[in-house]
């Protein structure tokens, strides 16, 4: 079997950048809600955030917005279920189907997370000019069309 010494640049490429670019937000949403005693997750936020604009949604619906496997959503699902933010009914139509629906409660935490991701959208986006976040944002989507590209051909 032959070596391949090909040299790899990998801290110049896109993906560590983009990694640690992730990890950072997700840990300043996380120091953000618990900033504001807001008991929640970015996931959970994500759910509240969808559930929002289309309440009601079934799970399978809510795994697909929230690009998350059934199994995974299912446990998400059930935490925020336990704080009282969703509940879960079958459909009328077809019994197998549990449709998502918001809580009084639930409505309240998506209120109250408003004003922290507004703060940390702002954070984000300071210094960066209109062109900067468009150029940023097509980027962004050339890479996700490169990879649904490439999952096609595996």
């Amino acid at each position: 079997m032959r070596k391949d010494n090909t040299n790899i640049d990998f801290e110049n490429s896109i993906g560590p950048w983009l990694g640690k670019t992730g990890k950072m937000v997700d840990y300043f949403f996380q120091e953000s809600f618990k900033s504001k005693n807001l008991d929640l997750t970015k996931e959970q936020m994500i759910v509240l955030k969808k559930l929002h604009d289309r309440d009601g949604l079934n799970q399978n619906e809510l795994a697909f917005l929230t690009l998350r496997n059934k199994s995974s959503l299912t446990r998400l699902l059930t935490k925020m279920e336990k704080k009282n933010y969703i509940l879960r009914k079958h459909s009328k139509e077809d019994k197998r189907i549990k449709n998502v629906y918001l809580t009084e409660f639930g409505k309240e935490v998506f209120e109250k997370t408003k004003p922290v991701i507004k703060n940390l959208i702002a954070t984000m986006e300071q210094n960066i000019s209109l062109e900067e976040k468009q150029q940023i944002i097509k980027i962004f989507k050339k890479i996700q069309t490169n990879f649904c590209l490439k999952a096609e051909h595996i």
